[in-house]
């Protein structure tokens, strides 16, 4: 076997293995997008080089596909976790919600309405309550008016 026929295969594989992962992630907001720009920096994440970034991106597509059900099915501290209440206020003037409504909060979450149903107010920076209900799904509170939708996090 020559040099040329050995190498061609071996190319290919090399280019096939790095494009696959940036194609799976064309979609995925990545790792600097998932997190606050404080969050990032705390964990030492701008150090890396885009390659590295990239790798990681690839490792948390893989694990939130395969892995991120058993362990929050089987880690008391996962469990936890996503059983807290979250407390942020909707950033700006909020209007109410109607369909699919987004909901930019200040923690740098964002939710959207899950559940039919519209409502019509104005309030300035409401402060909200999210938090699961027996059945497993999220349900925002607006504090001020006690009006509740479900939601689900998108960001």
């Amino acid at each position: 076997m020559d040099a040329r026929s050995f190498l061609k295969p071996a190319i290919f594989n090399a280019l096939f293995i790095l494009a696959v992962p940036m194609a799976i992630a064309e979609d995925f907001p990545g790792i600097k997008k998932l997190m606050t720009d404080t969050q990032f920096k705390a964990a030492g994440l701008e150090k890396l080089s885009h390659a590295e970034i990239e790798a990681l991106n690839a490792w948390l597509i893989s694990y939130t596909a395969n892995d991120s059900v058993v362990i929050k099915r089987t880690s008391e501290t996962v469990k936890k976790e996503s059983d807290k209440i979250i407390q942020s206020s909707i950033l700006g003037e909020f209007k109410g919600w109607q369909g699919e409504t987004k909901f930019k909060l200040e923690n740098g979450h964002v939710w959207q309405q899950r559940m039919k149903g519209q409502w019509k107010t104005s309030i300035h920076n409401p402060k909200v309550t999210i938090k699961k209900n027996i059945f497993g799904f999220y349900m925002m509170k607006i504090e001020e008016s006690g009006k509740q939708i479900g939601v689900k996090r998108i960001q």
